[in-house]
């Protein structure tokens, strides 16, 4: 029977979080496109009907306006005819008929001037007849003033004065009465021309709250895809920022896994080997002739040997060490610091306060690689000679600082080393928080602070 094959975790087609997803931006371009697609139109149709109320105020308003005034000049100057004919034909007057003469050539002067302006200005309402009916009556007026000016000249006043009774005043109240009609007429189109605009301004307002309404429910609409689409994006980073922890604890877990594993290895394995050697090398040597250049050989080979054990010794210190796990982290920094001191030249001041507090084996271990990683950077690119290290056991917190007065570096700055980012991760891990400070005397701050209750769970 052949063997079961292995079932596929994994395949190409499987899709990340983030190429599963489409992206939003095609999305909020086209709503952004009709938006401004939206207030375009908008505005075009606003402008129209601007232009629209503009030629309607100007075309009929404004000319009714100024058409009604040369009919009131018109209306009055009929008046004052209505006025003289009266005096001319009441009897109190010892003044002969073509004393009023120069009156209706000064009155005829001005209602022609008002006729010709109002001609100018009526509105394209008036029909051609009406216009023609106001120019023939008045001049059929002006031609009976005419024939009864010139019968008062000749001497015949008695029967101008009848034609002035029977035939011009009904003249004058038969254009007081048309222009009194074009009056009315002109109040009419007014109100029309009114109602319109009212018609216009209540159209453009409801026009409004309809674009006001389109546009916030497209704001509304868009903000709430922008809120979608970054609550989905956060919620992505979050779980990437999840992943990422994780996979860097299963890293930290691992290298400190082998690291320990290399560390024993080298210790027991290497050790226990190099110190039969050493052992062999001797006995070997007592049984060589005193003097003899082979027991010389000997002993140089088993100093060798020794030499070698005792590095491979502080080697599997530096990659694990075992007083960690035997006596915890207090003795280790005090083992580990004046190695570091003998093997690199930097002074290093050790401070320890509060009273200490026991920790497990791997609290230890994240809190040791923490100082370790910041002494390799003080030797390494501070250049400087002299470092501070302080341990602070408080009541609800463990403080480690490391500080130096060399060069400094940046600490937001993008380019990070590794050796910053699983510091970072490290402090992580312990529940607790690191920081990357300048003190105003210059140099570096390093201050790692985990919490007690950090202690008390890993302690269980």
């Amino acid at each position: 029977m052949p063997p079961a094959r292995p079932r596929v975790v994994y395949s190409r087609h499987v899709k990340t979080p983030f190429t599963s997803r489409r992206s939003p931006t095609p999305g909020l371009f086209l709503g952004l496109v009709i938006t401004l697609a939206a207030m375009l139109a908008y505005s075009f149709y606003i402008t129209w009907q601007i232009a629209g109320l503009r030629q309607l105020q100007n075309d009929v308003a404004e000319r009714n306006r100024r058409d009604s005034l040369q009919l009131l000049r018109i209306q009055n100057d009929l008046n004052l005819l209505a006025l003289a004919m009266r005096d001319m034909l009441g009897n109190d007057e010892p003044y002969p008929l073509t004393a009023w003469s120069a009156q209706f050539d000064r009155i005829r002067a001005d209602l022609n001037d008002a006729l010709r302006l109002e001609t100018w200005v009526a509105v394209a309402q008036r029909s051609p007849e009406q216009r023609q009916f106001l120019v023939d009556s008045l001049s059929q007026f002006w031609d009976a003033v005419d024939r009864i000016f010139t019968l008062a000249r000749d001497g015949k006043e008695r029967e101008a004065r009848a034609q002035i009774s029977d035939s011009l005043q009904s003249r004058q109240a038969a254009l007081s009465s048309a222009v009194a009609r074009l009056l009315v007429q002109n109040n009419e189109s007014e109100q029309q021309a009114a109602q319109h605009i009212a018609q216009i301004y209540s159209r453009v307002q409801h026009q409004v709250y309809v674009f006001l309404a389109a546009i916030l429910t497209a704001i509304l609409f868009t903000s709430l895809s922008v809120i979608r689409w970054n609550r989905r994006l956060f919620a992505q980073l979050h779980t990437l920022s999840q992943q990422r922890s994780e996979l860097a604890q299963k890293l930290i877990s691992t290298q400190e896994s082998t690291l320990r594993e290399i560390s024993r290895e080298l210790h027991d394995e290497f050790g226990q080997i190099l110190t039969a050697v050493g052992s062999l090398l001797s006995r070997a040597g007592n049984h060589a002739p005193e003097g003899s250049p082979l027991r010389g050989e000997l002993r140089e080979v088993a100093e060798i040997t020794q030499t070698t054990l005792q590095n491979i010794r502080s080697l599997s210190q530096a990659l694990h060490p075992v007083m960690l796990d035997e006596t915890g982290l207090e003795s280790t920094i005090d083992w580990y610091l004046p190695t570091v001191e003998r093997q690199t030249g930097v002074d290093i001041s050790y401070e320890k306060s509060g009273t200490p507090v026991p920790l497990d084996g791997s609290l230890g271990v994240h809190v040791y690689r923490v100082l370790q990683e910041a002494l390799n950077n003080v030797t390494r690119h501070s250049g400087t000679k002299e470092a501070w290290v302080r341990l602070r056991f408080m009541p609800d917190l463990l403080e480690l600082e490391v500080e130096d007065r060399g060069k400094g570096f940046a600490p937001q700055s993008t380019r990070q080393g590794i050796g910053l980012v699983a510091m970072r991760e490290r402090a992580q891990l312990l529940g607790g928080s690191i920081e990357f400070l300048q003190p105003a005397q210059g140099g570096t701050l390093v201050r790692l602070r985990v919490p007690l209750a950090t202690m008390e769970r890993h302690g269980k």
